[in-house]
């Protein structure tokens, strides 16, 4: 017994050591949503650059949007954000949930950067980031007229991914309910959302 008192310590250490190996593998863009095909969570929250007006789910727009977390810490939201600014000048609404920011660097990004945003909430306690079930930033979801998220993206939105995943999604949304068409869609793009 007291012999293997002493291994003790170095099976714990195995064990944490293989569930750290097995962890480095996991490809986050492949994590199931649980808010799929479920409404965006309640929230109320400022709006980031007027903190006096609160935001919640009822200010969201009524017809299909891009919710998209973000923050001026996080590099590949830098890679993103001009692209965003591209879909936003050819009329995609988006709405910015700002996750854990300084209101500071907040306004210095978007007026240095430009402002994609038909509005963007300050997220500064992660609350609406945890229960939207983000993984990370950016991370962006395609929500339908009723508020339903439809399809969730891990990383950077750039052209190829607005092309081949969200866009037809979101002008499939823009003419017909999620239900009238969800069926006819190919399972490779609706794993990719999942």
């Amino acid at each position: 017994m007291a012999r293997l008192k002493l291994f003790l310590p170095l099976m714990i250490f195995a064990a944490l050591a293989l569930l750290f190996w097995r962890g480095l593998y996991l490809n986050p863009q492949k994590l199931p949503s649980e808010l799929l095909d479920k409404p965006v969570p309640e929230f109320s929250l400022p709006k980031v650059r007027n903190e006096a007006e609160i935001m919640e789910r009822k200010d969201l727009p009524s017809q299909p949007y891009l919710l998209n977390v973000w923050a001026t810490w996080c590099p590949p939201c830098r890679v993103e954000h001009p692209y965003l600014n591209k879909l936003a000048q050819d009329g995609v609404p988006i709405i910015g949930v700002n996750l854990r920011d300084d209101p500071a660097d907040v306004e210095k990004w978007l007026d240095t950067m430009h402002d994609p945003y038909r509005f963007s909430v300050a997220d500064r306690e992660g609350r609406l980031y945890l229960d939207l079930g983000a993984t990370g930033a950016p991370e962006t979801f395609l929500v339908d007229a009723e508020g339903v998220i439809r399809c969730r993206h891990v990383s950077v939105v750039d052209e190829r991914v607005w092309l081949t995943k969200l866009k037809p999604l979101y002008e499939r949304l823009q003419e017909q309910p999620w239900d009238d068409f969800a069926s006819e869609l190919p399972d490779s793009l609706l794993d990719s959302c999942r």
